[in-house]
């Protein structure tokens, strides 16, 4: 299966008639496996950012979380495994697996609980394959 079918079958799937706005793979080093349409182009620096959060959890709490410019407000995650943002009506979830980030992007009406569902069960599938 091609790292595209991934993102548009699992992560842009429907949940409860709702689905992410965006979302992406992206290997730790920065370079894009498959992402939407429509996801921002993130830079080097927003990668290190996060990056560097998961090997020093809280790092980007006094900053926040940007991707592609737009700044989220980062909220509770798990240590080392997911960084969650908020931003308005909307937010990111970032799951870090052995070789990649999967990111979803949301908007209302999709909730957060739903957007880390999404972004958290892919992630834990990649990481149980070894990737």
């Amino acid at each position: 299966m091609s790292w595209q079918t991934y993102v548009d079958d699992h992560l842009l799937c429907d949940v409860d008639g709702n689905q992410l706005t965006s979302a992406a793979i992206i290997g730790h080093d920065g370079n894009v496996w498959a992402q939407s349409s429509n996801f921002p182009q993130l830079k080097t620096e927003e990668i290190n950012g996060i990056m560097n959060d998961f090997s020093e959890p809280g790092s980007l709490a006094p900053t926040g979380l940007f991707l592609g410019g737009t700044k989220y407000m980062v909220i509770q995650g798990e240590a080392g495994a997911v960084i969650r943002g908020k931003k308005g009506t909307g937010g990111v979830t970032v799951k870090k697996t052995n070789q990649a980030l999967v990111i979803g992007i949301y908007d209302e009406p999709m909730t957060p609980g739903q957007c880390n569902m999404v972004v958290e069960r892919l992630g834990d599938y990649l990481i149980d394959q070894g990737l």
